[in-house]
């Protein structure tokens, strides 16, 4: 059913001639070994990996789900993915970019978000067990005491045990200030804490011998809303001393989620009965300890979606070439045959076109925002890591929102070239439109993105973050402006940044006379900046490409290509949307609710 092939050559390309990652690493301290042979070495080997052991469990395992037994409360993961991991862990995968003083590889986070787009390409359901525990070693590792980090991160590092992160309730999603969930202390430090916590992914599973929930809860006297939740360490099985596996925790699965889509992965309904845990950071500041988790996640479901890009679109062009319907519209192409393949039709392009732009685009974005992260971790120079952590806050909601609605857009098109035989289960394009879905949603809808861009990245500081990134692109447009065959790629670009200023200083005016101006323009507005970043980067791209275009090597003239139907077919759309941003909120608000 299908196939995957990890694209390295564009993976390569992006890191070695876009980015120059070695030149960059060798500024940072940590990464200064790390060369060109050691980051090819892991996409190749990534790239079996994840084709040979992932991809062949992908469709098997959305077919047969997980399973609950609700007497013992345990959770079996479909076929072979407990097999999968195990050998996951072995090759030492998990354990890629972490610190080598819990026993991680010390690789840079840059390449490690390669392996990640492979992981999520082959098999995003199954990628969500060891996903999800990066978030908690990050999250233990800046907030956690010595002795919880001692603990448990080499534990989270080999892959041993696998980390969750608990935040919504019943009757609260996006605002966690209405928790109810309680934590009462004890003599000996720990927390005994009880309620009930839904769409818990990866909640409970047989894959690790141990799983690290992250509990948010409120403490006794905590302030109402946000700034009285407390994060929580709450494990599964309480360790002994020696590091194994003690007695079982009173933090349970009630029930799995039945979803539209990501049915190799259990979306859990958790529920904590006195569970004994142990508090994160400071009490009633556990939002703050959790939103590096959460970023972690943003992050993390932009790469599922470019994954679902890639492997949608792979696969629709293989079917695209194979598949034999009516003659070209311009003549015979394969008069041997009694008709031509189905990429001869001008419409079909379109859509395979579509897709390998926004993977290509994604995948640019993503490699560059990571080799941001690296620089903020680890660069010498303090001013550096600040300018760096800027950026990284100001792109992350444009990640998690630009690249999900492109999945969902991407997918539906792959599934489109196949016709009928896409709306058939058997073929497997179905289940790459079900799994993009929830990206738009989990870790924050798009919408709450699009505000944290407008209102708080953007407006919060009058705009500081996105001018530093302006200038970058206002310097790339003056350094090419007079390069006649660079001007279909910069007059475009210089053009759309120059309306991005403009409409940020409307939509900002506004919103001092009326804060509704910011969640009616928010939408649209993120997916104009998330435009202009494309633009940015596919113009560099391809000002490479046109410098190497008659190398003989034709990965440059489809990387040209690809570059031009961006700019010809894509970014237009930006038009629209700054129409819709700059329409105001009273076509949205004036009805009154009744009438609806």
């Amino acid at each position: 059913m299908g196939q995957y092939v990890a694209p390295i050559r564009d993976m390569q390309f992006v890191l070695h001639e876009f980015l120059k990652v070695e030149e960059e690493l060798k500024s940072l301290p940590d990464y200064a070994e790390v060369d060109a042979d050691i980051i090819n070495q892991v996409l190749e080997e990534g790239g079996k990996f994840t084709a040979e052991v992932l991809f062949p469990l992908n469709h098997s395992g959305d077919r047969e789900g997980c399973k609950h037994d609700a007497a013992t409360h345990t959770v079996t993961t479909p076929k072979g993915f407990k097999e999968a991991y195990k050998q996951y862990v072995e090759a030492g995968w998990g354990a890629l970019a972490c610190d080598p003083q819990y026993g991680g590889q010390g690789l840079p986070v840059v390449l490690n978000n390669s392996f990640y787009e492979m992981l999520n390409s082959a098999n995003q359901a199954w990628t969500m067990y060891p996903g999800l525990s990066h978030g908690a070693y990050e999250c233990l590792k800046e907030h956690g005491t010595d002795h919880q980090k001692e603990v448990y991160l080499p534990k989270l590092v080999s892959g041993e045990w696998t980390g969750t992160m608990c935040l919504t309730e019943p009757h609260c999603g996006t605002d966690l200030g209405m928790l109810r969930s309680k934590a009462l202390p004890q003599e000996d430090g720990s927390w005994l804490i009880t309620g009930n916590k839904i769409f818990i992914s990866a909640g409970e599973h047989d894959m690790a011998e141990n799983i690290l929930h992250l509990v948010l809860a409120r403490v006794p006297d905590a302030p109402e809303g946000s700034k009285g939740i407390s994060l929580f360490l709450v494990p599964k099985f309480l360790p002994k001393a020696d590091g194994s596996v003690g007695e079982r925790n009173p933090i349970t699965c009630g029930a799995i989620e039945e979803k539209m889509g990501i049915h190799g992965n259990s979306t859990c309904q958790m529920n904590l009965d006195g569970a004994r845990g142990w508090i994160i950071g400071q009490p009633n500041k556990g939002l703050n300890a959790m939103f590096v988790f959460m970023n972690a996640a943003r992050l993390g479901v932009g790469m599922q979606s470019l994954g679902l890009t890639e492997i949608a679109y792979q696969n629709a062009l293989i079917y695209a070439k194979d598949r034999i319907q009516m003659r070209s519209l311009s003549g015979v192409k394969n008069p041997e045959m009694p008709a031509d393949p189905i990429i001869v039709h001008p419409d079909v392009r379109r859509m395979l076109l579509t897709g390998k732009a926004y993977a290509e685009g994604a995948r640019a974005f993503t490699s560059y925002v990571a080799l941001q992260i690296d620089r903020e971790l680890h660069h010498p120079d303090e001013e550096v890591r600040k300018e760096a952590a800027d950026e990284v806050a100001l792109l992350t909601p444009v990640i998690k929102a630009f690249i999900t609605d492109n999945a969902w857009i991407a997918t539906s098109e792959a599934m489109q070239v196949f016709g009928g035989h896409g709306y058939i289960s058997e073929w497997g394009m179905e289940q790459y439109v079900r799994d993009a879905r929830i990206n738009l949603i989990y870790e924050g809808t798009n919408t709450i993105q699009s505000l944290d861009l407008l209102g708080r990245k953007i407006l919060g500081d009058n705009g500081a973050k996105l001018r530093k990134f302006g200038e970058k692109i206002k310097a790339f447009v003056e350094d090419n402006g007079t390069d006649e065959a660079m001007s279909e790629f910069v007059t475009p670009l210089g053009d759309l940044g120059d309306k991005v200023t403009k409409l940020t200083m409307e939509i900002g005016m506004k919103a001092f006379q009326n804060p509704d101006e910011v969640g009616a323009a928010c939408v649209p507005y993120l997916r104009v900046v998330g435009h202009m970043v494309y633009s940015y980067f596919f113009a560099q791209m391809a000002k490479i490409a046109l410098a190497k275009e008659d190398s003989g090597d034709n990965f440059y003239k489809a990387k040209l290509a690809t570059a031009r139907f961006y700019f010809a077919r894509l970014q237009p759309e930006t038009a629209t949307l700054i129409r819709q941003a700059r329409s105001g909120s009273a076509n949205l608000m004036a009805l009154d609710a009744d009438l609806f």
